[in-house]
């Protein structure tokens, strides 16, 4: 049965800039594909990287913050679903869509667990040692987690950070979805036309300017790693991929050193196909990252720390090597870029991960599977949730009068 489906985003998604803009584009495409129509809103302006959504099939529309306006947007609309983009979003725009579309199911697609990227980024600045209870102790942890218990249930692309809601706040269970990002699993036919390790040659890593722990992660690179791995191998290149880099990253450029910083790409697969390895020696974050997904499905292994690997492989190996240990970081990386019987091995369990958590056909439909059993039972479901019925009612009136409040000082000043 065809659904009204309605996204409120923190911005456009831009997907040839950050993994948050893929996972958008996956999540919209999937309603496409099952028939439904999608209407994306949001507050944010348009940049030159915003997809053209209304290109895919797509409604959009052009909404204001604490206004109106938004009310009888969507009592027209009348939509089946609400996604909001991010725990920020659903403090904004959720009261407004639980007052005049209380029937809808309200989705959180989180992303990541951004109180626990906060938290840990916080913890680097002074070079302090990390404790989860850093991010228990965390205010943003009290808003997010609020918004997960508002919501009717909540995207979780890493299943590290379900099993810390889960053990270390109970949240419920019934209230968390592990849907991470969702690829095309590469066939038979198209691994055996990737280039091979002969033909492959150099070092790649990729990140968005705007993403600290991208921007320290190109840092250790230039100043710890990349030194290390060029005493071993004199004539490789490490080439810095990403929008948005910033003018100190810029002024790492040093072709005589073999550190290339190249900017944005538009076709990264290609790049990423004939590249040998690529490096990703994330210190803090959250969530999983999709340039080690990128690297998985163009056949290229990779070097990452604990925090990058974070909540994508289960049980299984990894699709190379992961250390963090800067001297063995940068070993493993050299081992992998030599010794083509290790690269070979790390390319197939690259391979062998996509398949056993990142299917996009098995992850869809389980998605609308969710979706078709909370429109059956949602008031049962509601009812369960006590704490979300609770924090509905307290702290979305206040933040309901504020925005009334703010309403009403605009007009005055209009």
């Amino acid at each position: 049965m065809t659904k009204t489906i309605l996204v409120i985003g923190h911005v456009w998604p831009e997907p040839d800039t950050t993994a948050a803009g893929c996972r958008m584009i996956q999540l919209l495409e999937t309603f496409l594909a099952f028939g439904h129509v999608v209407t994306f809103a949001s507050s944010a302006g348009k940049t030159v990287y915003s997809k053209d959504l209304f290109a895919i099939g797509i409604k959009e529309e052009s909404i204001e913050l604490n206004h109106p306006s938004f009310d009888a947007f969507i009592k027209q609309l009348n939509p089946d679903v609400v996604v909001f983009d991010r725990f920020m979003v659903e403090e904004q725009f959720g009261w407004r869509v639980a007052e005049f579309a209380p029937n809808a199911i309200r989705i959180l697609n989180t992303e990541d667990l951004h109180s626990l990227r906060k938290a840990r980024e916080e913890a680097h600045k002074p070079h302090q040692e990390f404790h989860i209870s850093d991010w228990v102790k965390h205010d943003m942890t009290l808003r997010e987690v609020a918004s997960i218990y508002r919501c009717d249930v909540s995207l979780m692309v890493s299943t590290y950070e379900m099993d810390i809601l889960d053990e270390l706040l109970h949240v419920p269970e019934n209230l968390l979805f592990h849907l991470p990002l969702m690829l095309e699993v590469p066939t038979a036919k198209s691994i055996k036309e990737w280039p091979k390790f002969i033909e492959r040659q150099h070092f790649i890593t990729v990140g968005n300017g705007r993403h600290t722990p991208n921007i320290d992660s190109i840092k250790i690179l230039k100043q710890v790693v990349w030194p290390k791995i060029r005493e071993k191998l004199p004539q490789a290149e490490l080439h810095v991929y990403g929008a948005y880099l910033p003018q100190l990253v810029q002024e790492m450029h040093e072709p005589k050193q073999g550190f290339y910083i190249d900017g944005w790409l538009e076709n990264l697969d290609q790049t990423m196909q004939n590249t040998k390895v690529l490096l990703a020696p994330i210190q803090f974050g959250a969530g999983i990252k999709g340039k080690l997904l990128i690297a998985m499905k163009n056949g290229t292994p990779s070097v990452t720390t604990s925090i990058g690997a974070e909540g994508m492989q289960g049980d299984l190996p990894w699709n190379g090597s992961i250390s963090d240990n800067w001297e063995t970081f940068a070993n493993a990386a050299v081992a992998l870029y030599q010794d083509e019987l290790k690269w070979e091995n790390a390319k197939t369990h690259g391979i062998q991960l996509l398949h056993a958590f990142f299917d996009k056909e098995k992850l869809q439909k389980s998605f609308m599977d969710l979706i078709d059993g909370l429109k059956k039972n949602l008031v049962e479901h509601r009812e369960r949730n006590l704490m979300g019925r609770i924090l509905q009612h307290q702290t979305l009136n206040s933040t309901k009068y504020m925005a009334k409040w703010i309403e009403a000082k605009n007009r005055c000043q209009g």
